[in-house]
């Protein structure tokens, strides 16, 4: 990937082929679905009626770090992504490789987030009170098919994500705009909000839904003009995804009480849709869940995973890559596959999804703190930067506490997590000599 002046092979090639259609899709694929899927009623146990509130503040502060985001992508449209803006920002060095190894890291806990909610949905179709052991059987399982399809290197597979992120955003969108006209004014009332922590803790569990915006960037190399169309793309694809969050929260929220959520925490969407659709509802959410989880994790299987990876192996991207297959990595596929099994049968989908949200959470405050030392090369603000870095590492903080007090496994595990990923930068660097680096001049 580190392609010098006399060698613009790479980029230019591609230039052109990422419409402005193609990459907000992109970015819409990435962050709606699985996330909200999986996660929503974890976060209504702290947020409760409030929901809608914590989605609000989950989006402005998506929305300061996609201003980081848009200035960093146009300035260095690259497929590296945030690997590539760490670099840029602190250099060649342990703290850009780890903080690469730490995202591959967050994308294997998205993973298993995904499986969990995947089973948890799968399940709605057998009983109403799965065990443990068949939750944690079914996403093994559907996680092992998957390492299955990327070993094979099968690309139809590929081809369809764009057409189960139509589906599932129809769905969605059908969803909130008729439960709108059913919610329970009781329902939402601000006198049943519960305190201001809770609802900043919900926001910190439902974070995760809003982490896939960094993806547009990963496409930057392959747009006519990213100075211009990447922002477009960043900003839009954020704002849709909030309107949609908005609507959905209010109507799951406004249709159910904040008990009923809680009893259907691991299905919550689907049990939203009963009392205005009934079965029928329920059912096609539940199929909607299943498209939506199964899908993220072959997405982020040979996607987001493969590609952070095949930089920690060898430090930038191969010449010649292909996001469909492992190609001379697939070690890298079987170790990613035991970590998220690894993680399946340790931990549950609430402890799973505030690991997924911190980890995003301090990887993109390291890129905006990367960012404030490059500011003058990439024209941006740097006290919307500074503020980008703050909110991160508040919510951060936020969570921390929160896990720390309510699911201490899952708080050492994180931190022992991005510990490892230091370590384990450090001891490559010594054995093998690679380094980190840049796309271009």
């Amino acid at each position: 990937m580190n392609v010098g002046p006399a060698d613009k092979s790479i980029t230019p090639a591609g230039k052109g082929k990422v419409s402005l259609l193609g990459a907000i899709a992109i970015g819409v694929g990435g962050m709606v679905g699985a996330g909200v899927f999986s996660v929503l009623g974890v976060a209504a146990e702290s947020a409760g009626n409030a929901l809608w509130i914590s989605f609000l503040v989950g989006a402005v502060i998506a929305s300061f770090s996609t201003y980081s985001y848009a200035k960093l992508g146009a300035k260095y449209p690259t497929a590296g992504g945030a690997v590539e803006f760490m670099v840029r920002g602190f250099g060649d060095n342990v703290l850009s490789g780890a903080t690469n190894i730490y995202l591959w890291i967050g994308y294997v806990i998205a993973i298993a987030l995904y499986a969990m909610g995947f089973a948890s949905y799968f399940a709605t179709f057998f009983t109403d009170h799965p065990s443990t052991f068949f939750l944690r059987a079914v996403a093994v399982v559907v996680v092992l098919l998957f390492t299955i399809v990327n070993f094979l290197g099968a690309r139809y597979v590929d081809r369809s994500e764009l057409v189960i992120v139509v589906i599932k955003v129809t769905i969605l969108v059908l969803f909130a705009a008729t439960g709108l006209f059913f919610i329970k004014a009781q329902n939402l009332s601000p006198s049943r909000w519960p305190g201001l922590t809770s609802i900043l803790v919900g926001t910190g569990v439902l974070f995760i839904g809003y982490e896939g915006f960094g993806l547009i960037t990963n496409t930057a190399g392959d747009m006519a003009n990213p100075r211009k169309m990447l922002p477009r793309a960043l900003y839009l694809a954020v704002a849709f995804v909030t309107l949609i969050y908005l609507g959905v929260s209010i109507t799951v929220s406004g249709n159910l009480t904040t008990a009923q959520i809680s009893a259907a925490r691991d299905y919550a969407l689907a049990e939203a849709a009963k009392p205005f659709l009934g079965t029928f509802g329920f059912k096609l959410v539940a199929v909607a869940a299943l498209l939506s989880t199964a899908s993220a994790i072959n997405a982020t299987l040979y996607g987001g995973a493969n590609t952070s990876y095949m930089i920690a192996k060898r430090g930038e991207l191969p010449r010649i890559f292909e996001r469909s297959t492992w190609k001379g990595s697939t070690d890298g596929l079987f170790i990613t596959t035991g970590l998220v099994i690894a993680l399946i049968v340790s931990f549950d989908l609430s402890a799973i999804a505030m690991m997924g949200s911190g980890a995003f959470l301090l990887i993109y405050a390291l890129v905006n703190a990367g960012h404030l030392r490059i500011a003058s090369r990439t024209g941006a603000n740097r006290a919307i930067v500074s503020i980008a870095m703050v909110l991160c590492l508040g919510m951060l903080g936020i969570l921390s506490v929160n896990m720390f007090k309510e699911s201490l496994p899952s708080f050492l595990a994180m931190f022992a997590l991005l510990a490892a990923a230091f370590v384990g930068e450090v001891a490559y660097r010594k054995a093998t000599g690679r380094r980190m680096k840049t796309s271009g001049p």
